[in-house]
């Protein structure tokens, strides 16, 4: 059965190793991000559930959750919670060269009305996504353009 870990900070890739040495097999899923560097356009492969892996656990759970690098297993009362092999499945049919795609949503560039919040009534281009549900936009205030990360919730996409 699927589990999910919660991993240490900056010890995943401890976790794991040393998950995989003890026998269990893991899933990290991956997704590209891309970001700006220097005036440059970097894409990385970051995780797309930052410091959670899946565990196959068949028995002994416990030898998972004192891993190295684990900081705990996710619990349903006092045994691990199951995570179904279709959610697993679902991930791993996403996947394109190893990376998680995304559904389409906004594309950098395409126009949008932001609907709530203090910048209400604004129009803007989306410049990419942030943690936390939050989008990067680029709103014309005072004469520039200014980049401002807004809830998802608050941005609408406008029709071409």
């Amino acid at each position: 059965m699927w589990v999910a870990a919660r991993l240490l900070p900056h010890k995943e890739a401890l976790a794991l190793d040393q998950l995989k040495r003890n026998g269990f097999p893991t899933y990290l899923p991956r997704t590209r991000e891309r970001r700006i560097v220097r005036r440059r356009v970097v894409e990385t492969a970051r995780p797309l559930f930052p410091s959670y892996c899946f565990v196959v656990v068949e028995s002994q759970w416990h030898a998972a959750r004192w891993s190295p690098g684990v900081a705990n297993l996710i619990m349903d009362g006092a045994t691990p919670a199951r995570v179904a092999d279709s959610i697993i499945t679902e991930l791993r049919s996403r996947e394109i060269n190893g990376l998680v795609e995304l559904p389409p949503g906004l594309k950098v560039g395409d126009r949008v009305w932001v609907e709530r919040g203090p910048f209400s009534g604004l129009h803007g281009l989306y410049a990419g996504q942030a943690p936390q549900e939050r989008v990067l936009i680029l709103l014309a205030l005072l004469g520039t353009a200014r980049r401002v990360a807004l809830p998802a919730a608050d941005v609408v996409a406008m029709r071409r």
